[in-house]
């Protein structure tokens, strides 16, 4: 049993119930499928129109090339470096000796 429209027939015919006092449904009516359109040839979009010659914004002058930069200091670099790690100890190290004291005061009040 086909249940899909045949291609090529444009109106609700083959749809339709066949008619009761006919025994056989008889064929439906156009049957002969119509030759397919040919498909139209697509050339693409339409060529753009080449640009002006003058459609480049102005070109400056080259700019100067970069000025060199000092020389690094390494022994200062490494004395910076020993400061900034002695100030970082003292610091962790002040906090960790209040943050002793106040664990020490409050485990004496808990069990004092």
């Amino acid at each position: 049993m086909n249940v899909s429209s045949p291609t090529g027939v444009p109106d609700d015919s083959y749809w339709q119930r066949p008619d009761p006092d006919s025994a056989v449904p008889g064929p439906a009516p156009d049957s002969t499928e119509p030759a397919p359109k040919p498909e139209p040839d697509y050339p693409g979009p339409p060529r753009p129109a080449p640009p002006s010659p003058s459609w480049r914004p102005p070109t400056i002058a080259q700019p100067p090339p970069p000025r060199s930069m000092p020389a690094q200091d390494m022994d200062a670099l490494d004395e910076a470096e020993g400061s900034a790690r002695t100030v970082t100890y003292g610091v962790g190290l002040v906090a960790g000796a209040i943050a002793l004291i106040l664990m020490c005061l409050l485990c004496a009040r808990v069990i004092f």
